[in-house]
């Protein structure tokens, strides 16, 4: 099922499911138990044929018992490709006995939605909290449930916003009146946590489930999308009864900007004390509810709550956008920062200071081979900066690449906002047809004058298509600040529009087929005998075509297809060859353009005569 069948289905079937919910709920329903129809009855019947066999020895003997056993090994196989092993959960293990607070806040939840107990409570370094089941007999079910809380969420959220985020995952375990819609909600999980297992499976039971599982799954997951999105309001509505709509909103608004505030603040700020200390000297879960609760009053959280709360419903996610889910409380949106000493992560106790210690430990672990790779590598950016400011400074005229390279550096390794832009504005009157010297001019400038910075990005996306989405970006962004929403809009529209281009372009460029149109190469001579040199120096080429698949999205960018032949005898060890064949190729030479490497025998054969039909398509 493509992107656009999905989006039409669920669009369709939202307006079933508001018109028709009893019909649209039994539909539902249905095709939730043919899923679990298709894999009993297959079971069953391969049973029943075990139990035929076995019947049959008192007529067929030494036959029978040979059909008993061989059945019997084929539904040993089936039962077993389907006994897949799901990963539990990582994470660091809570007992209640370690934190007591916690456990009886779950208690009391717990008892008012009617839930199943958490088998398991763990700790992990997302800003996320989340439920998820891990069946112990695979497909046959019997689920343990898992609570992942994440410790940065705990030391963002207040005791009252996180027991409310903790209402609505309980939510989807609830019991009751939810309890079909919960299940289907769950179903939905399951079924692509199955399809992923046994696409990796070898076994050779998983033929029989495959292509019903490929079918069925995104089926099942766009018919069931509009249940699954009325669960998650269903959630919410648990949440808001059991603590409170304010604080449910709080919550969310709380996620949504403290979200922003460490991807856009506390982590890079943390990630850049990498350019000058060779290790990392930073304890950040230890620091985090102090550093948000001080950088608050100062940072932009309207900006930050305004740019959530317009951010779009999409069919990525189950989850509606933020102001709908804020919306449907019924209340407004604001961000209310929690008190330093009323932070959810004191529901741990006495473990606090332990945890939040081996997380900082285990963080500090993890990333020291990247810190210390990235220190020496901005050393060296450093040291190459260095000498060719010196060169420069002497009077030696620079390359425009190494232009480039020494204004690129000197606004990111050097921090000279001043210096760079002068580098720029020189670059810019040297190469004046450089877009991408333009962009990256207007990219700096325009942090000091937006309409000049805009001006150029813009002559940049104009003069170079490929562009388009680093500049709408940029300039979408400029305009959000300026608070010129209607034109981030339109910006954003465009990039969008460019992204969906490339990405259709991408899919048709990377395959080739029989119902391909091919033409002409359209290459020079010194070019082709380049080729036909470095592929001449690859002995177990038999022969060589190259021709330009013709594209139907950005047709200007040429898109080479070269089919090759190699000898060999028996067909194991032809293709053990051609595989070879296709590294050497890859390794050893060097492309006018992006170019499609096939081997037309065996599977592509048909690729041989379109490619050799087309004129001078012949290489080698």
């Amino acid at each position: 099922m493509t992107d656009e069948q999905f989006a039409d289905l669920v669009h369709r079937l939202e307006a079933r499911a508001r018109n028709q919910p009893a019909s649209y709920g039994r539909q539902v329903l249905g095709l939730a138990m043919l899923g679990n129809l298709y894999l009993a009855l297959t079971i069953l019947l391969i049973a029943a044929l075990l139990v035929a066999a076995i019947a049959s020895i008192k007529f067929l003997r030494a036959f029978g018992v040979k059909l008993a056993l061989v059945i019997a090994v084929f539904l040993w196989t089936i039962v077993k490709s389907l006994w897949v092993k799901l990963p539990a959960p990582s994470g660091r293990e809570i007992e209640r006995a370690q934190a007591p607070a916690l456990f009886a806040m779950l208690d009391e939840l717990r008892s008012a939605l009617g839930a199943p107990r958490f088998h398991h409570v763990l700790l992990s370094d997302d800003f996320n909290a989340a439920v998820t089941q891990v069946p112990r007999l695979g497909i046959f079910g019997w689920p343990r449930n898992y609570l992942l809380l994440g410790l940065p969420l705990m030391k963002v959220l207040s005791r009252e916003q996180f027991k409310a985020v903790l209402a609505h995952e309980y939510g989807h375990l609830a019991g009751g009146h939810a309890r079909l819609s919960n299940w289907i909600y769950r179903q939905r999980q399951r079924w692509g946590k199955l399809l992923d297992a046994l696409s990796g499976y070898e076994g050779r039971g998983s033929f029989l489930f495959l292509p019903f599982l490929r079918w069925y799954t995104p089926y099942f997951n766009a018919f069931s999308f509009p249940l699954a999105r009325a669960n998650e309001y269903a959630a919410d509505a648990a949440s808001a009864r059991l603590t409170s709509p304010d604080a449910l909103a709080s919550a969310l608004t709380g996620v949504a900007v403290a979200g922003t505030y460490l991807s856009e603040r506390y982590w890079p700020a943390i990630h850049e004390q990498a350019q000058d200390a060779p290790q990392p000297g930073f304890m950040p879960y230890a620091a985090l509810s102090t550093r948000l609760a001080n950088d608050f009053p100062t940072a932009p959280t309207d900006t930050w709550l305004a740019t959530a709360l317009e951010r779009a419903t999409t069919l990525d996610d189950t989850h509606p956008a933020l102001a709908e889910r804020i919306a449907a409380l019924g209340v407004a949106a604001r961000v209310t920062p929690a008190a330093n000493e009323d932070t959810a992560d004191h529901l741990l106790g006495a473990q606090l200071a332990d945890i939040t210690a081996e997380f900082d430990r285990q963080w500090m672990e993890a990333i020291a081979p990247a810190w210390t790779a990235h220190h020496a590598e901005v050393q060296r950016w450093r040291a190459q900066l260095a000498a060719l400011n010196t060169r420069h400074d002497a009077g030696e005229e620079l390359t425009l690449q190494e232009a480039f390279e020494r204004a690129t550096l000197t606004a990111g390794v050097g921090r000279d906002t001043v210096a760079a832009l002068a580098q720029w504005r020189a670059l810019c009157e040297r190469a004046p047809d450089e877009s991408l010297v333009r962009l990256r001019y207007g990219s700096l400038l325009a942090r000091t004058d937006p309409a000049a910075g805009a001006a150029l990005m813009e002559q940049a996306m104009a003069s170079n298509a490929n562009l388009t989405i680093e500049a709408c970006a940029e300039l979408r962004d400029l305009a959000w600040a300026a608070g010129e929403k209607t034109v981030a809009a339109d910006w954003h529209r465009r990039m969008v529009e460019r992204q969906v281009l490339e990405h259709a372009a991408a899919v048709e460029r990377d395959e080739v087929s029989t119902h391909d149109t091919f033409d002409t190469h359209g290459l020079d001579a010194e070019t082709l005998a380049a080729l036909r040199g470095a592929l001449q120096g690859i002995a177990s080429i038999k022969a060589a075509y190259l021709v330009r698949k013709r594209c139907a999205h950005l047709p200007d960018r040429p898109l080479f297809v070269l089919g090759y032949t190699v000898g060999g005898w028996p067909e194991r060890r032809r293709r053990a060859r051609a595989a070879e064949a296709l590294a050497a190729i890859q390794s050893a030479v060097e492309f006018p353009g992006e170019t499609l490497i096939v081997n037309i025998q065996s599977r592509r054969r048909g690729l041989a005569g379109p490619l050799k039909r087309v004129t001078d398509s012949k290489l080698l």
